[in-house]
């Protein structure tokens, strides 16, 4: 096997570990904390870029097959233990906020108008904590117009 794919498939390995540390931490710290309804699996999936996912999978390959052992292992496991500080609880609940969460946003639909934090945003539902009725809520996403 030619060096080439040796490190495109490594990259994408390592890279696989790291998301998915990466979004367990998110999943146990943050989509667990705020009761959201979500399956890991569907968590990861609809969170992944994949031009990042490619960019770090090439760059972690290159790495790992064509530089010396020691610096491979450094970055590998300072990557690890990076994402890995997901599975504390202050770090995933802050990771998850920030790339999950929406602040201050105002939703409309045909009768009301909310205004709070998106906690999550669903294939279908959006999980949204109200300001004034100071409570989480589901709004279904085809009900809500415009742009948020």
């Amino acid at each position: 096997m030619s060096k080439v794919i040796q490190a495109l498939l490594s990259g994408i390995f390592f890279t696989f570990i790291l998301d998915f540390f990466l979004f367990l931490g998110i999943k146990e710290n943050y989509i667990d904390y705020y009761n959201i309804k979500v399956y890991y699996n569907i968590l990861f999936a609809d969170h992944q870029n994949i031009y990042i996912f490619f960019l770090l999978s090439a760059i972690l390959g290159y790495i790992t097959i064509y530089l010396n052992n020691k610096v491979a292992l450094a970055v590998i496991g300072v990557l690890f233990f990076a994402t890995a500080s997901t599975l504390i609880p202050a770090v995933g609940k802050s990771v998850g906020q920030k790339i999950l969460m929406k602040k201050n946003v105002t939703l409309h639909t045909d009768k009301f108008s909310y205004r709070g934090d998106i906690y999550y945003e669903g294939r279908r539902e959006i999980t949204f904590y109200d300001y004034d009725l100071k409570k989480v809520i589901i709004l279904n996403k085809n009900e809500i117009k415009g742009k948020y």
